[in-house]
């Protein structure tokens, strides 16, 4: 084989070889894992605490939570799971700007539901530094194989590849076991229970699990004043109200989206 063809194989290899993961310097308040590196995201700018109105009890739990993790002390992994639009991301976001806010070094580290295979990659990246992490996954279901699902449990589980001790995971999802019924059955076995048991097992893992649901009328209300408190505007509560109807939902993401509305007419800016 000539020179030239062993220095183009070797071109080869070098792309197809994984590249190594980039370590960010701690510093930032939020990053982004992407294409195998740490991002930091340039505005970090979660919603007030004060701001989210009617999940009092999972809001209080997350920042406690943080608060034990950022001052060294044990902390949970925490699953946020239920309806569409009741604040889960947000809340997340909004717990640890509240805590940098008090001075505590704590940061947050979003993958995609997709990159579960990086996470050890992730936790090697964030080895060295002195300030708590969170990484967080949004909005995580599994629909096909469920080797993705195994990857997650084994390290929530504290498997080969350990994560350090200032690190946890937040996961969110609609659906309050992750994975769907549908999935954790479908598969014939000898005895269909263990499956289901096996499956659904991946949300026990996690120490700390917060349910999100449907509000009231009065509830998403009172988030509505709340948003219009903070920005100086003026509503109408029965078209607020049907506002809710015609999409069907009454959320804080369906309220924030009415307040978008009222402050555009206003002209403006949120």
């Amino acid at each position: 084989m000539t020179e030239a063809a062993l220095e183009r194989i070797a071109v080869a290899l070098e792309r197809l070889a994984p590249q190594p993961s980039i370590t960010a310097d701690a510093g930032a308040p939020a990053y982004v894992w992407h294409k195998n590196a740490l991002s930091r995201v340039a505005e970090f700018k979660p919603l007030p605490l004060s701001l989210l109105t009617g999940i009092d009890a999972q809001r209080d739990a997350l920042v406690e939570n943080g608060r034990r993790l950022a001052n060294g002390h044990a902390a949970h992994d925490v699953l946020l799971w239920g309806a569409r639009g009741a604040g889960k991301s947000a809340v997340v976001k909004a717990s640890i700007g509240a805590l940098q806010s008090q001075g505590l070094a704590i940061a947050l580290v979003e993958i995609g539901a997709d990159a579960i295979h990086d996470l050890p990659q992730v936790f090697d990246a964030v080895r060295g530094w002195k300030t708590a992490v969170i990484v967080f996954i949004d909005d995580l279901a599994f629909e096909g194989s469920d080797e993705a699902a195994r990857q997650l449990r084994s390290v929530l589980e504290g498997g080969a590849s350990a994560r350090p001790a200032h690190v946890r995971i937040y996961v969110t999802s609609n659906r309050r076991h992750i994975l769907s019924r549908d999935m954790a059955e479908q598969n014939s076995a000898i005895n269909p229970r263990d499956v289901v048991d096996d499956r659904l097992a991946l949300a026990d893992r996690f120490g700390l699990s917060l349910g999100f649901h449907v509000c009231d009328q009065d509830t998403w209300l009172a988030m509505v004043a709340a948003y219009a408190r903070t920005f100086d505007l003026t509503y109408d509560p029965q078209e607020a109200l049907t506002w809710a109807t015609q999409r069907g939902a009454r959320s804080g993401r369906i309220a924030w989206h009415y307040v978008v509305e009222i402050a555009g007419r206003a002209g403006k800016r949120l």
